[in-house]
């Protein structure tokens, strides 16, 4: 069995290699290495060149995870954690956030609706030929052709 390179400073929070980050948050190296150079994660300390995170970086890897599933995107989930003041919680930011993103997903499903509705009108269509059809843009948000 592998040592873990976890050493416990001073208590229950220990420093972690970018390796072990990346084991107990699912993620790769790889994507580690990406959020700490978006600014979603704050730089590490170094100890002979290798990056030691604290332990917390794998709850904060959580949210980001979270927020992603969400449909947040890497510049709202840097608006999330830094672009309140410190005394906002947390929760109002989600809150705040939150609201914007439910209006994108509303006008999202709505474009899809209106998707969906013209290609069902377009799978009504009887002409022989493409020259034949006759479709108005309106159409497709009333379901015919």
């Amino acid at each position: 069995m592998a040592r873990s390179r976890t050493t416990n400073l001073g208590g229950a929070t220990g420093e972690l290699t970018i390796g072990e980050v990346a084991r107990r948050s699912g993620l790769r190296t790889s994507a580690v290495r990406y959020y700490e150079s978006v600014g979603l994660l704050p730089a590490p300390k170094r100890v002979n060149g290798q990056r030691r995170f604290d332990a917390d970086v794998v709850r904060l890897l959580g949210t980001v995870r979270f927020a992603q599933q969400a449909g947040f995107t890497v510049a709202e989930i840097r608006t999330l954690f830094h672009g309140f003041g410190a005394d906002v919680p947390p929760s109002t930011r989600w809150r705040k956030l939150a609201r914007i993103k439910l209006a994108e997903l509303d006008a999202l499903v709505a474009r899809a609706d209106q998707m969906r509705q013209a290609s069902l009108a377009a799978m009504r269509c009887a002409c022989l030929r493409i020259e034949d059809c006759h479709f108005d843009p309106a159409d497709a948000s009333r379901g015919r052709s």
